[in-house]
This record gives structure tokens, sequence and C-alpha cells, in this order.
């Protein structure tokens, strides 16, 4: 009986695998030492800054931003923010990227950015004539002061189906 025991753990430690397979992201890290070649930071008191800084692999940065005055739609005031960079690409181009974010978004520009195709005329066409139908029922709805009354009769037979002359 206890040779029975003795050969049933060593079965089962041999059946145990010895090296976990877990699924792993390989994390390469890398020795070579990249040096910072230029840094400078200038705060000011009033919130305006200005940064630069350039490495040993041709990575060069720009930034600089102040606070905007508050407004009555910012009361708290706007960051401005201006900047550029360039980097240089695995194929050896530079790129450059210039870059504004304020209130009114963030917004990029680069000659290395893709340009979406232009959009194709009977599409536009399309959209031109979307833009002046809602222009017309805006208008419309400013002339008649029953339109919200008809609008909700056209939405009611919209939503069962039904057509309505115009």
């Amino acid at each position: 009986m206890k040779l029975l025991i003795v050969l049933a753990l060593v079965a089962s430690a041999y059946a145990y695998p010895q090296h976990e397979h877990h699924e792993r992201h390989e994390h390469h890290e890398t020795t070579t030492y990249i040096p910072i070649l230029k840094y400078d930071k200038q705060q000011g008191e009033d919130g305006s800054y200005r940064t630069i800084y350039q490495t040993g692999n041709n990575i060069v940065h720009e930034e600089s931003g102040y606070l905007k005055d508050a407004s009555e739609d910012h009361p708290n005031g706007i960051l401005v923010q201006q900047g550029a960079y360039s980097y240089e690409a695995p194929n050896g181009d530079v790129i450059q990227v210039q870059y504004t974010a304020d209130e009114n978004g963030f917004r990029v520009q680069s000659d290395s950015l893709p340009t979406p195709p232009p959009v194709p005329p009977a599409i536009q066409e399309g959209l031109k004539e979307i833009y002046e139908g809602i222009k017309r029922r805006e208008q419309e709805a400013k002339n008649n002061p029953k339109y919200a009354e008809d609008e909700a009769r056209r939405a009611q037979l919209d939503y069962n189906g039904q057509y309505y002359n115009q």
C-alpha cells in the first residue's frame, strides 16, 4: 500500500508541468543610452511656460503655453498651448509636426499626416441638398407659427410608416 502511495506521488510530480506557459507579452528592454542634449524649462509667474528639449536620437520638442483670460463661456480661463516636434522615422525621413491646443480643440499640421481622399461629387451634391433642406426647415419654422404642430404630425406619420405631402 505504501509503495502504491509513493508511486502515485511520483507520477503526479512527474506529470506536473515544469514550466508554466502563460500567454505573456514580450517586453524588450534596450540598453542603448540616449542622452538629453538640451533641456530648458521656463515658468512665468502668470502661469505661462516654455519648454525645449533635444535628445541624442534626434528628437526635438518645443512647447509654450499661457492662460487666456476668463470669459462667460470659460470662467476659469483657457490654457493655450502651441508647439512643434520632430523626429527621425525608421526609414530616415525627418517628421515635423506643429500643433495648437486651445478653446477650439487640438489641431495638428504636418506634411507627414495622411490626408483623406476627396469627397465624390455625387456625395457632395447630396450633402448640399441636405443642408439646403435644413435651412428651408429653419426658415419655415421662423415664418410659420404652426410649424411645431405640423412637425409633430409629420413625425407621427413617419413613425407609423405613412407618407405626408409637403
